[in-house]
């Protein structure tokens, strides 16, 4: 895969899902947000959507749902 912002954003996303500190887990979400608007401009269709359902699982951890 060629979208280096995708990966990152990706990444991003997988840490902050993952991490159990609760204070440390929103500075993840803040900076997996921002990951994820830098891939969006640059990302293929394909990788939109998926970007879309990592945006889902960010919203749900920030509302305290868990996945």
């Amino acid at each position: 895969m060629g979208n280096l912002l995708f990966q990152q954003a990706r990444d991003a996303v997988s840490q902050a899902v993952s991490c159990s500190n609760d204070s440390e887990q929103q500075a993840l979400v803040n900076k997996a947000k921002n990951a994820l608007l830098s891939a969006y401009t640059n990302s293929s269709t394909a990788e939109k959507v998926q970007l879309r359902e990592m945006q889902e699982k960010l919203q749900s951890i920030s509302t305290g749902e868990q996945l």
